[in-house]
């Protein structure tokens, strides 16, 4: 009993040290939010003796912030629409159909997630330039495609412990695949759908790489893309930075906050069922 009690005091330790690590830059980008850029370089761990918002107001006006917002919620909401509806959708007929052709696609998804972005890179744009959809429905085609392979396979992790003599029981009362997907299997699958949006718009809400190769005309700008306004050549404005940081980052924790047991319950029914 003695040592499992010191053990779990070890741990408790342990997670707290690791708790203060993963926090500690969060807590450097608030206080230095609220700096001027000649407190920021005397101490950026010392809070400011006040405490003004003169960095949000400035750095909320040159983001043109609501405008760039829009644009962010826009592109993220139809990305995770699209990607849930097909990967979930490819997921049901894999697991469904069985045999060694249905495995070997999907054993392609999951071996997809190991090649990096980089090396895809330069032709994906070539083609997609080529066929004129450098714009954001081509952006969005784009996050359906990186955003898949890990989708589908946390929906067919699910899918593998619903049984199919619910599929056979709608068929014989006259529903097509479809009404069975939609009406029936989908609902079951709530915890791994918030599992795939929260994740996937994590990844798209932050994402600055591929919009910077796809969005190319003026107004059309991501957070993440905006965000490069405050760092020229020769100027780098940090505390605009990280106040318009902070601003961009709030919309993602509240939903995570809200949606973190149903995030915690969709991984562990996708991976080990």
């Amino acid at each position: 009993m003695k040592k499992k009690k010191q053990s779990r005091i070890i741990l408790e330790i342990l997670g707290i040290i690791l708790a203060l690590i993963w926090l500690s830059p969060f807590y450097l980008m608030i206080v230095n939010s609220f700096k001027t850029k000649r407190e920021m370089f005397e101490d950026t761990l010392k809070l400011p003796d006040v405490l003004s918002f003169e960095n949000y107001t400035v750095a909320f006006e040159r983001l043109d912030f609501l405008k760039t917002f829009f644009n962010s919620v826009l592109i993220t909401v139809l990305a995770v629409a699209v990607i849930i509806i097909f990967s979930s959708m490819a997921a049901y007929a894999l697991s469904r159909r069985g045999g060694k052709t249905s495995g070997i696609i999907f054993m392609l998804f999951v071996a997809a997630m190991l090649i990096p972005f980089q090396s895809v890179m330069i032709p994906l744009v070539s083609i997609f330039g080529k066929l004129e959809m450098l714009n954001r429905g081509g952006l969005i085609f784009m996050y359906l495609g990186f955003g898949a392979s890990l989708s589908i396979f946390l929906y067919h992790g699910t899918l593998s412990g619903i049984p199919k003599s619910l599929d056979e029981a709608a068929t014989i009362d006259g529903a097509n695949r479809f009404q069975i997907f939609w009406h029936i299997i989908f609902p079951m699958l709530k915890p791994v759908s918030v599992t795939v949006a929260i994740l996937n718009i994590i990844w798209i809400w932050n994402d600055y790489l591929l919009p910077s190769l796809v969005i190319n005309k003026p107004g059309m700008e991501t957070i993440p893309l905006k965000m490069f306004f405050f760092f020229g050549e020769y100027t780098k404005q940090w505390h605009l930075a990280l106040a318009g940081l902070t601003i961009a980052i709030i919309p993602v924790i509240i939903i995570y906050f809200f949606l973190q047991k149903q995030i915690i319950k969709g991984v562990s029914e996708g991976s080990v069922k």
